[in-house]
């Protein structure tokens, strides 16, 4: 799946690991991604959820949007969309997503609280949630916890 990807979308991966590990995807799923970026993960989730399924990308910047769709639209991906998002609040309904993935973004979210609320607003009833991200393992040293270039590489 991923050697039959176009190139553009290889180029804009930036995840931190493999969210489709954590369950299967099942034909005809409607699937979120948070944060979508360029769309590798879209493109991978369109593949799983094939022709009758339906797949989702929500990403905070323009810039992210309009590269995915044209990553995904190189694909020939015909049954994902991506929607710009304002902030944590998703503008999806309730019990939409039979499963919603994040590929290293949550960990940027100044309001994590509210976005796995939305998440699990979002999720139908039994909906799997698999995400990939980064995390602290200890207290980063003064210098860095201060430096909003840190937090931001």
């Amino acid at each position: 799946m991923v050697e039959a990807a176009d190139h553009g979308l290889l180029e804009s991966f930036c995840g931190v690991g493999n969210p489709f590990s954590l369950f299967p995807i099942q034909p005809g799923s409607a699937i979120l991604d948070i944060g979508c970026g360029g769309g590798f993960d879209l493109y991978i989730a369109s593949r799983k959820t094939g022709p009758t399924g339906s797949v989702v990308g929500a990403d905070l910047t323009e810039a992210m949007v309009v590269r995915a769709r044209e990553n995904l639209s190189r694909a020939g991906v015909t049954n994902a969309r991506v929607q710009k998002v304002e902030s944590e609040f998703l503008p999806f309904a309730n019990e939409q997503f039979d499963a919603v993935i994040s590929n290293g973004v949550i960990n940027l979210s100044p309001a994590k609280n509210i976005l796995f609320a939305e998440i699990f607003r979002v999720l139908k009833p039994g909906g799997r949630f698999g995400f990939a991200d980064i995390v602290l393992e200890k207290d980063l040293p003064p210098d860095m916890a201060a430096s909003a270039d840190a937090w931001a590489q």
